[in-house]
């Protein structure tokens, strides 16, 4: 919840002082230059001020909730606690009370701390230790060097002169002290606000990590060689799936035959998640890279086909009858009418494909892969290395953004008419 609220506060305060105080202020506006009417979408574009700082953003709130050396200290969140913290334990046992201390060691996960030493004291409840790592809990057990036995009586009734009964909770010095079923002192450090490494590591140990594998690979190949394998995968499925789901689209679009007789099975697979038919397509072609391809063929394929046959649908019928008027033919209404009209709607379907493609490749390479991005973030996923998962995730979306990108200059490059009637 709070880095929602933080992430909101900095959309807020950037919106109004890029658009009220830099943009009002009289510096260029781009889309202020057009007189339009709300609504017009030709009028509507990025604006490049809001995007960069949406992915600073982002970085600026990752490195703040993963205590990014990157960062100067003031900004960082209350991290976990790390030092020494104490608690005062009341022991009650043959109607005598006593109280003893417990010494605390709170330690970084990856350094190994033992327990200090520590004076017993005197009386029948004697003082502990105990070293915790960040993140963690540990049952203390007080009772195990105390002169009285839990077996004789002996339990704990307060903390830090607190009452406290099995299933309470106080908080102490650096955590909180939980008492246990049976009446067992559990310790839980002070959390803070920041995520654990093994959650969300530091931007810049993931970058350190890419580093790394982009010179020594990862099992047995190299990082441009797992992500050459996917984009592969993905390209083969996706120009098949619209090899076959175009000219479909156009069918069905064109005769009612072709509609009512294909529009059933499309409707049908068109909501089938391409994962369900992972078990489907290993008993079809097995696990090698056909049934890769074919799964992401699948997962474009009707995509297509209803983005064709949504453009043909969508064709002003006064354009075909002002072709008739001028005498064209049938396939030259079709070359000169049906297909430009239709292009872009098959480019914002080859759009959605694509995305959809990349969404599955990394459940297509979980079937017996030994290359590809996929393969990559679910072997390191089982290793727990966090740092390897986010750069995959990183680097999967970076790729399928740049596709995008491609995909929209080559849109306007071959559709300059699109939303222009």
């Amino acid at each position: 919840m709070i880095p929602l609220l933080i992430y909101i506060l900095i959309f807020v305060a950037a919106f109004f002082i890029v658009t009220k105080v830099v943009q009002g202020a009289g510096l260029s506006d781009y889309t202020s230059l057009k007189t339009v009417t709300f609504g017009d979408e030709s009028a509507v574009r990025p604006n490049r001020a809001a995007g960069i700082i949406s992915i600073l953003t982002i970085f600026l709130m990752w490195g703040i909730f993963t205590g990014s050396s990157l960062l100067p200290g003031f900004l960082h969140a209350p991290g976990p606690f790390e030092g020494t913290a104490s608690f005062t334990y009341t022991s009650e046992a043959n109607g005598e009370t006593d109280d003893a201390t417990v010494t605390v060691i709170v330690h970084p996960r990856e350094e190994a701390t033992d327990a200090p030493e520590v004076d017993p004291g005197d009386g029948f409840a004697k003082n502990d230790s105990a070293a915790i790592a960040q993140w963690r809990t540990g049952l203390i057990n007080v009772a195990r060097n105390d002169e009285i036995s839990k077996s004789d009586g002996n339990k704990v009734i307060a903390i830090n002169g607190e009452a406290i009964a099995p299933g309470g909770t106080v908080a102490v010095e650096g955590g909180t002290v939980t008492l246990s079923d049976k009446g067992t002192p559990n310790f839980e450090p002070t959390r803070g606000w920041q995520m654990e490494p093994l959650y969300l590591p530091a931007p810049e140990e993931v970058w350190t990590r890419s580093i790394s594998i982009a010179g020594e690979g990862f099992r047995n190949f190299t990082l441009l060689e797992h992500l050459g394998y996917s984009l592969f995968r993905v390209v083969v499925g996706f120009l098949l799936g619209a090899l076959v789901g175009i000219p479909l689209g156009y069918a069905m679009g064109l005769s009612d035959w072709f509609r009512g007789w294909f529009d059933p099975i499309v409707e049908f697979m068109r909501p089938v998640p391409p994962l369900a038919l992972i078990p489907l397509v290993i008993i079809w072609a097995g696990i090698g890279e056909a049934g890769k391809i074919i799964l992401l063929f699948l997962a474009a394929l009707w995509i297509m086909a209803i983005a064709a046959r949504s453009g043909v649908s969508g064709v002003k019928i006064s354009k075909v009858h002002a072709a008739y008027s001028l005498g064209a033919s049938k396939w030259q209404i079709m070359r000169h009418v049906i297909v430009p009209n239709s292009l872009p709607e098959i480019f914002t379907g080859a759009r959605v494909a694509m995305g959809v493609c990349w969404g599955t490749v990394v459940a297509a390479e979980l079937v017996a892969a030994e290359q590809g991005a996929g393969m990559m973030i679910m072997t390191a996923s089982k290793f727990q290395n966090t740092d390897i998962v986010i750069m995959g995730i990183i680097l999967i979306g970076v790729i399928g953004f740049g596709i995008d990108m491609l995909m929209r200059w080559a849109e306007r490059l071959l559709v300059p008419w699109k939303g222009k009637g």
